[in-house]
């Protein structure tokens, strides 16, 4: 966690998560507008906490379609030896 003021995110939905983020990019907005450069920096960090979690999710949901040979296409692993 990169700011001390973000909330533990893994408890927020994915609805949740993006609104909230949403929320961010307006304040940040508005922050650049007033010239406000600590605000700017500490919504920035808060910002970067929910990018990495919103990383994270993708990273589990493509982990577990792979495990779970979900994806288009995908009959397992392929041997691609080259005679």
């Amino acid at each position: 966690m990169g700011h001390p003021l973000t909330p533990d995110l893994t408890g927020f939905s994915d609805e949740d998560l993006h609104t909230k983020r949403s929320d961010l990019n307006t304040r940040l907005n508005y922050a650049y507008r007033i010239g406000n450069a600590d605000m700017v920096n500490q919504i920035s960090l808060m910002l970067q906490d929910y990018a990495f979690e919103v990383e994270r999710r993708n990273a589990k949901m493509m982990e577990d379609a792979i495990k779970n040979g979900r994806l288009a296409g995908n009959d397992g692993p392929k041997d691609v030896t080259i005679d």
